[in-house]
């Protein structure tokens, strides 16, 4: 058995025994953090044996699953699928070790319920990005919907069964008009060997010759599921909803995980499978990918509640991961997979922060908080780190990925490159706004601060305020804000959560060159194919 099946299947086994854990929190906490740090130590052997230099696809395994139609279960990693199950498996301790610290269950479910849907999810998504074959890679991005729908629906906010339905509908019709696609290809396969195939090299071989209206067509079966998943504007509307109800853990592995899957599927499926297609329609991906930048930063900067803030700024982010994608330059395109890499990161323990601050507010509502850096000068500091990686400050891991990005975009797209460098801009501004707001001037706020109801009399009697509550004829209720509310600063565990992010994050900021040397080698095999096949 390889190194990559047992990370697929420990978080599986993992979560049928903690799923039998239901009536002890604690052992099913302790045993699912337990879990996730072997499936974390399975990743150094995995990431050593791993040659960049070597095969495009390595740790591969295969075995007949379907074989009539030419179907297998099929797994393997490129350089950026190891980067991606790398962040993952980085993430999932951090998830499950802030039940209780920055996530907290709703009344009646259960910590063992809850875990063994995180471990399924982990178990699933690190499978998509390791399947090789298209049907396999499609059944996988249809059943890593199931434990993320049950995770937000089950255990988010008073709008959960809203956001984890459309969550759910969006990526599941995506899927389906995939399939369509991906069937189409497989008959391309038949027609060439007399007999059909989902493996993903051979399928590669065949579409990248069909005619151009050819792949064309089923370009867009494949480009709406992902352009969905990623997402791009217009087909974003189910993150901000999703992020915003989703448990503060589940939403790091929302807009920290999933959504990468789509923009690893511009890169392992789009790209390779349909060169001249893609050539053809970059301007329209380009489009998207600068209006995304600009439309979500200026929604950012608009936001009252912190998840949702945390949402649209990855929308912006995405926005120049596509940039770079579909700009068939190398210098971008490398920048754009760290840029997935570091977004996670970044943005990970952005989410991690803020559910620490909404544990002591009792609030995500960015209004309710001020000067909180003056009670917890700690976890204000955390949150300053947070978002200067989200702003690429120099420095900092996701700064190489804006400079990549935006200096081999300019070479071949200067038009569009010029207008996303305003997202830039923008994101300081939003970023230094919530930071300001949050942490900055006064301890001010509801959620810092008592609420102290004062009886005062009015002459000649006069009507109840302050919702009616108390008082008689005579009486007005005047509410101020009194003493400040007991909070306290980071402690020793909360501390060990955010630790290995900072570390990454200031590591990979100044010696980001083993990531690079990881990537490179599979973005280059990613664009000879499009040079190799209408590229020119």
């Amino acid at each position: 058995m390889t190194w990559l099946l047992a990370l697929i299947l420990l978080p599986v086994v993992g979560a049928v025994v903690v799923a039998g854990m239901k009536n002890n929190d604690k052992l099913a906490t302790a045993t699912a953090l337990i879990v996730s740090l072997v499936e974390l130590a399975l990743i150094i052997p995995l990431w050593a044996n791993y040659s960049p230099s070597g095969a495009r696809i390595q740790e591969a395994s295969t075995m007949d699953w379907i074989p009539t139609f030419g179907i297998h279960i099929s797994f393997g990693v490129d350089g950026i699928a190891l980067i991606m199950i790398a962040v993952i498996a980085l993430l999932i301790p951090i998830v499950i070790g802030g039940v209780g610290r920055f996530d907290k269950l709703p009344a009646g479910r259960s910590a063992g319920g809850y875990l063994s849907l995180i471990l399924l999810q982990q178990a699933t998504t690190i499978a998509v990005f390791a399947a090789t074959d298209v049907f396999l890679f499609y059944v996988l991005f249809e059943i890593m919907l199931i434990p993320m729908y049950f995770l937000i629906g089950g255990y988010g906010g008073p709008n959960r069964q809203y956001a984890a339905v459309k969550f759910f509908l969006y990526s599941f019709l995506g899927g389906l008009i995939m399939l369509a696609s991906a069937i189409g290809a497989y008959s391309l396969s038949v027609d060439k060997y007399g007999k059909g195939t989902f493996d993903w090299a051979t399928l590669v071989t065949v579409v990248r010759d069909a005619p151009t209206s050819t792949q064309i067509w089923l370009f867009l079966g494949f480009f709406l599921a992902f352009a969905i998943k990623a997402p791009l504007v217009p087909f974003h509307t189910w993150l901000p909803d999703a992020a915003g109800q989703a448990p503060i853990g589940v939403a790091v592995l929302v807009v920290g995980v999933l959504d990468k899957v789509g923009t690893f599927g511009f890169l392992r499926y789009l790209i390779p499978m349909f060169p001249a297609a893609s050539k053809q329609l970059a301007p329209l991906v380009l489009v998207l990918a600068v209006v995304g930048v600009i439309y979500g930063s200026i929604l950012a900067a608009g936001q009252t509640d912190m998840k949702r803030f945390i949402a649209y700024v990855s929308i912006a982010h995405f926005g120049f991961i596509a940039l770079g994608i579909f700009s068939f330059n190398e210098q971008a395109m490398v920048g754009s997979v760290s840029y997935m890499l570091n977004h996670s990161l970044a943005t990970g323990m952005l989410i991690v922060v803020v559910g620490l601050v909404i544990m002591r507010g009792g609030s995500s509502r960015i209004s309710d908080y001020g000067g909180m850096g003056k009670v917890t000068p700690l976890l204000g500091g955390m949150l300053l780190i947070a978002g200067l990686s989200t702003l690429s400050l120099p420095g900092t891991n996701s700064f190489i990925s804006e400079f990549l990005v935006l200096l081999g975009s300019f070479t071949t797209q200067p038009v569009y490159t010029i207008i996303a460098t305003v997202g830039m801009v923008l994101a300081a501004v939003y970023v230094l706004w919530l930071y300001q707001r949050v942490m900055q001037g006064p301890v001010r706020g509801d959620a810092l601060m008592e609420t102290v109801v004062h009886s005062t009399s009015v002459e000649g009697g006069g009507e109840r305020r302050a919702g009616g509550v108390g008082g008689g004829p005579g009486t007005a209720l005047a509410p101020e804000l009194g003493a400040k509310k007991a909070i306290k600063d980071l402690g020793g565990k909360e501390i060990a959560l955010l630790v290995p992010l900072v570390v990454l994050i200031i590591g990979l900021g100044f010696y980001p060159k083993p990531i690079l040397d990881t990537i490179t080698p599979s973005v280059q095999a990613t664009l000879s194919s499009v040079t190799a096949q209408g590229g020119k």
